[in-house]
């Protein structure tokens, strides 16, 4: 048995999950295997939405795989990076002793899929400091070690906080991990960062995954397709953990559209101008009424702590502005987290903030 097969639970390593009429590989000209509609429903106008999808079309996972660095056998695609978060903990997990390791503040799914799968929740918060927040990654280690974890989640860019963690830092934990638990690397804003991906280190470091998604820099939330990058044999046992066809058909396409090269080009300036956009507000914040402290961020987000953060929720709602209100996540009383818009949606969000003094 691989050394990552032994970390998945016991009971699922050779379940082959359902058999769906789309996963048995055959072909045809008369469909006749599904029990599906011959006919399209008279709204489908050209989408073919009467076929069952491809679980795992193999057109976007090779591309995806481009993108990403890696081969399409390392690539499981979903319903945004969320079910490959739920896919993860449930597959390596068995409720009440294998535990999750996480650093908070941080993107809540990881506390929700654990809780619902009852797996133990390992907290070591981030660590404020000077700088910015920060990831003890070596307390992330004892605490993996001493609670017995199968799966460490490390977010970077950190949402909301805005830190990232160089590749080198987080191969050593994976390293130090390995045999023990899965390291799973949440880039979901990776493409707005000046740190590298670690997606190529997977082959090398087999304990080592990685979360990306299609609804940040790419435009296509609502298509809610992300991925999990890892060994080939963990995305196989997942992919039997799967729901039959995960992907409708009208997203995979948009997806693919949106992946092409003339897509690209006009994605990668949109970055450059979000990047831009975040160095000036992170440049204009400190010097409005009630802000306190701006922390500087790898993300498409600035997180951004205030003198009375209630009150600057509810002037920016006034104005027709909706930030995130970070009150309720620990160590953020005081703070709220404003994403990175356009031109003109980061001066009205200004704007707002600057009439307090005013109001005052």
């Amino acid at each position: 048995m691989s050394a990552i097969l032994s970390l998945v639970r016991e009971d699922l390593r050779e379940f082959a999950g359902y058999s769906s009429a789309r996963r048995a590989g055959v072909t045809g000209n008369v469909w006749l295997n599904a029990n599906e509609s011959a006919w399209r429903n008279p709204a489908d106008a050209g989408l073919g939405a009467n076929r069952y999808p491809d679980p795992q079309p193999a057109a976007l996972r090779a591309r995806l795989g481009e993108i990403y660095g890696v081969r399409a056998e390392q690539v499981l695609v979903g319903r945004g990076s969320d079910e490959a978060i739920d896919l993860l903990v449930r597959a390596l997990c068995v409720p009440g002793r294998d535990a999750v390791v996480i650093s908070p503040p941080v993107f809540g799914m990881y506390a929700v899929s654990a809780r619902l799968q009852g797996a133990p929740l390992v907290e070591v918060p981030l660590r404020d400091t000077e700088a910015g927040f920060a990831s003890d990654l070596n307390a992330m280690a004892d605490a993996a070690v001493s609670n017995g974890a199968k799966l460490v989640f490390v977010c970077s860019p950190a949402n909301p906080t805005g830190q990232a963690i160089p590749p080198a830092d987080l191969l050593a934990l994976a390293r130090r991990l390995a045999g023990r638990c899965l390291v799973v690397v949440d880039e979901a804003y990776g493409e707005y960062s000046d740190q590298p991906s670690v997606a190529g280190f997977i082959d090398q470091q087999p304990n080592l995954a990685v979360l990306r998604t299609l609804s940040k820099a790419h435009a296509l939330a609502a298509a809610r397709i992300g991925c999990l990058l890892a060994a080939p044999e963990l995305v196989a046992v997942l992919r039997n953990c799967q729901a039959p066809y995960p992907l409708p058909s009208p997203c995979v396409q948009l997806a693919l559209a949106g992946l092409s090269e003339p897509a690209l080009v006009q994605t990668r300036s949109r970055v450059i101008t979000v990047r831009a956009e975040r160095e000036r507000l992170q440049h204009e914040l400190p010097g409005l009424p009630g802000v306190r402290r701006v922390y500087a961020s790898q993300g498409n987000y600035i997180l951004v702590r205030f003198d009375d953060a209630g009150a600057a929720f509810a002037r920016l709602l006034a104005a027709g502005v909706v930030v995130r209100d970070m009150r309720a996540s620990p160590q953020l009383g005081d703070a709220l987290r404003i994403s990175v818009g356009s031109p003109a949606e980061n001066d009205a969000m200004l704007a707002a903030l600057r009439a307090g003094r005013a109001a005052a």
